[in-house]
């Protein structure tokens, strides 16, 4: 479904106004009504529940602020997409150059694991495409590169989701002839990159944990010290912040977290916590990152803070009763 298109970038700057953020606050609730979730097979259609219905007022009751840093839980995928394009719109206005994108695919309120790998990725693959159609001026497709985790990922984003679009489309690894024992070429992202290239999109990075040192090559050959922009979609980098991947196992894997990640700005994100102390991470930027939890059918803000707390702090201090 075409979206209104917006520049990726903008020599307009934006005095934001300063906020002094607490640690914690009473937040409005919003009104929910049920679910949000996507229903698709890896070469079906793409189908988006629409059935959320949310209310919020502004946290700040600051009107003549520029920018609304109280963003709204969304209540469907295609507010979603809105919302992380303004947000991710706010960040290069700002200059940021290395930017982080994440959410669910499988439902609004859904965590990794409830979908299946393959049909998570297709979902992502889908979104990635609206993102990039209401993002995007069409004179800057051919100045965006999007990667895909391997070359195979390519060859069928191009018969479905890509198709006929101008976006120049590659991929991170390549596939070897010892790919079931989990081999896969090196590619040199140097030679992946075009001189033309403006904004690189790297899409769902996680299937294997050599891409996410591919993305750090990228970022280092060709787009540190550079007016490039990257950006993250999906890449489950949480599970590097958590140590999922003990760093004894791989060291280069762990070592992101304090080399790579430090210059990343999450422009948006959204990550679920089930079970009787369920909640939601929640950031839209330049907003604050709060803790939300749906209490009968509002969601309720629990805390709110500057910087991105672990999944460890909100799951343990923060959702969790003393």
């Amino acid at each position: 479904m075409p979206l209104s298109s917006a520049a990726i970038a903008s020599n307009i700057s934006i005095n934001l106004p300063s906020l002094p953020i607490p640690k914690i606050v009473k937040c409005r609730s919003f009104p929910i009504n049920n679910n949000g979730n996507i229903g698709h097979q890896r070469a079906a259609a793409f189908m988006v529940s629409r059935n959320l219905s949310f209310a919020t007022k502004s946290l700040s009751g600051d009107r003549n602020a520029s920018v609304d840093v109280d963003v709204p839980f969304p209540s469907d995928y295609p507010e979603l997409l809105d919302q992380a394009r303004k947000a991710t719109d706010l960040a290069l206005k700002d200059n940021r150059q290395l930017m982080e994108i994440e959410f669910p695919t499988a439902g609004l309120q859904s965590v990794p694991g409830d979908g299946e790998g393959g049909i998570e990725m297709t979902g992502s693959m889908q979104l990635i495409r609206e993102f990039c159609d209401g993002f995007i001026n069409p004179e800057k497709a051919t100045r965006t590169r999007i990667f895909f985790p391997e070359a195979n990922e390519v060859t069928f984003a191009r018969e479905s989701t890509f198709g006929g679009t101008s976006f120049k489309l590659d991929y991170l690894t390549k596939p070897s002839f010892f790919e079931d024992f989990g081999f896969f070429e090196k590619v040199k992202m140097a030679d992946r990159v075009k001189l033309e290239d403006e904004l690189f999109l790297v899409a769902y990075p996680y299937f294997n944990v050599n891409e996410m040192l591919v993305v750090e090559e990228l970022y280092k050959e060709a787009v540190e010290n550079t007016a490039r922009k990257l950006i993250i979609f999906n890449g489950e980098l949480d599970r590097i912040r958590s140590g999922y991947y003990p760093s004894f196992f791989y060291p280069k894997l762990a070592k992101l977290s304090t080399t790579l990640f430090p210059k990343m700005e999450t422009v948006y994100y959204i990550h679920n916590f089930k079970g009787r102390n369920g909640g939601t991470l929640f950031r839209c930027y330049p907003g604050p990152w709060r803790v939300l939890r749906k209490v009968g059918n509002k969601y309720i803000c629990l805390h709110q803070q500057e910087k991105m707390p672990s999944l460890k702090e909100v799951a343990l201090d923060i959702l969790t009763p003393a």
